[in-house]
């Protein structure tokens, strides 16, 4: 097997394009030409034909076959035989409780760690890639046997991160408040909020921010820090990051 490969995206659509038409060609670079079929895991929406359908149509338009792991009698073999994975968005809780119910969790990280085939996840989907999916934006809609998730890398992303609008009217709690939160509870792991238009992409124990928009990190006890596409975030890696002040 060969070094992890992710390509974590925040969001699946972009205002004003198409199904993960802004990252099209990061998919394609990412994938290459060695992988001809994409595992698809709808878990997240609840209409998984319909969402396997959108999903097909954009993987066949991009040159790759798609098979979806619902449409399989055998999920955790299915995991076993694929090329490539790819988790998208929707629902983060109902896409960890799916995972585990099928118990794909180990699979997938044994696939992805071991292996070395490429994952890529999109909005719910890099969510579970991580560490947990305690910085979700989701309203836990079931109950998950854990918040732990895949832990492909060992922090949590905020996919959508929305900067906090100075015109609002609105008095609820900014998502960098929410963060802040978060890392008030002891040994709480890095945060990266990625913009919408954004992505993370790792290869071994390289990883570096992609897309247009750029990343906000959070470290437990210091300021949160801007970081523009092309940013190493490879120290988010190493098993001795920055985790308290």
């Amino acid at each position: 097997g060969g070094p992890r490969r992710l390509l974590l995206i925040s969001n699946s659509t972009l205002h004003g394009g198409g199904y993960l038409g802004h990252c099209q060609q990061h998919i394609q670079s990412f994938l290459g030409q060695k992988v001809k079929r994409v595992l698809f895991i709808p878990y997240a929406l609840h209409d998984r034909d319909a969402y396997a359908r959108t999903a097909r149509e954009k993987f066949e338009s991009l040159g790759y076959g798609l098979d979806s792991i619902h449409e399989s009698h055998d999920p955790v073999e299915a995991v076993r035989k694929s090329e490539a994975i790819f988790i998208g968005g929707g629902n983060t809780f109902r896409l960890l409780k799916a995972l585990y119910d099928n118990s794909l969790i180990h699979e997938i990280r044994k696939r992805v760690l071991e292996d070395g085939i490429p994952y890529m996840g999109s909005s719910a989907g890099t969510n579970v890639a991580t560490i947990s999916i305690n910085t979700t934006n989701d309203m836990p809609i079931v109950y998950p046997p854990s918040l732990k998730a895949l832990g492909l890398v060992p922090f949590n992303i905020n996919p959508h991160y929305l900067d906090p609008d100075i015109k609002t009217t609105h008095m609820g709690e900014t998502r960098e408040e929410r963060i802040r939160q978060y890392h008030e509870e002891p040994n709480t792991p890095p945060v990266l909020g990625l913009r919408e238009g954004t992505m993370l992409l790792v290869e071994g124990d390289k990883a570096t921010l992609q897309g247009v928009t750029g990343a906000r990190l959070f470290l437990r006890g210091k300021k949160p820090t801007e970081h523009e596409p092309g940013t190493d975030f490879s120290f988010l890696l190493t098993d001795s990051n920055p985790l308290s002040p």
